[in-house]
This record gives C-alpha cells, sequence and structure tokens, in this order.
C-alpha cells in the first residue's frame, strides 16, 4: 500500500517557493533600476514613464524599446566571478549584463 500524500506539507512547501520567486522578481527589478540609472530619477517620473510605457500601443516603438534594451544588456563587460559570488539563474547581475546560464 502506498503511504498517503501529505497534501498540507507539499502546499507549503509550494507556497513558500512562490514567496522566495516573488522576493527575486522584486530584487531584480530593483537591481534593474539602478543598473539603468533610473534611480536617479524621482519616483514619479519614473513611475510615470512606467506607466506610459505599459499603456504604449505603438508595437514599433516597444520593439525599439525591446532592441535598446537588449543591447544594454550585450553592452555590459562581463566578468566571471567565483563561483560563491555568482548570481543564481534566473537572476539578474547587478553591472546589468544578462545572466549566463
Amino acid at each position: 500500500m502506498r503511504k498517503p500524500r501529505d497534501i498540507d506539507s507539499e502546499l507549503a512547501a509550494l507556497e513558500a517557493k512562490a514567496k522566495t520567486l516573488k522576493e527575486r522578481r522584486v530584487r531584480q527589478l530593483g537591481e534593474l533600476v539602478i543598473a539603468t540609472g533610473a534611480d536617479a530619477l524621482d519616483a514619479d517620473i519614473l513611475a510615470g514613464a512606467l506607466l506610459g510605457a505599459v499603456a504604449m500601443k505603438d508595437a514599433g516603438a516597444k520593439e525599439g524599446w525591446r532592441k535598446a534594451g537588449a543591447a544594454f544588456f550585450r553592452s555590459k563587460e562581463r566578468k566571471s566571478a567565483p563561483r560563491s559570488e555568482r548570481q543564481p539563474d534566473g537572476t539578474l547581475p547587478l553591472d546589468g549584463g544578462a545572466a549566463s546560464h
């Protein structure tokens, strides 16, 4: 006979993982703001710019922003950090470079 699954503990583990992933996302977004220099902007200006970007319907403008963002991540010279200092998979490094896989 199979051992019954402990659904409550599995659910708690999934909730903890979801919380960790949400915290990582918030940290990454903060790192992105800093890496781009947008942290020098007033919070109202930054919020307004982001709201404008979200509301933007012009696909051409969005594509231009996407290309500029991709170029930003490619342009940063990345040095290989020691294993203990590397960013976990899926996180953005503080220098704005793309995470290596």
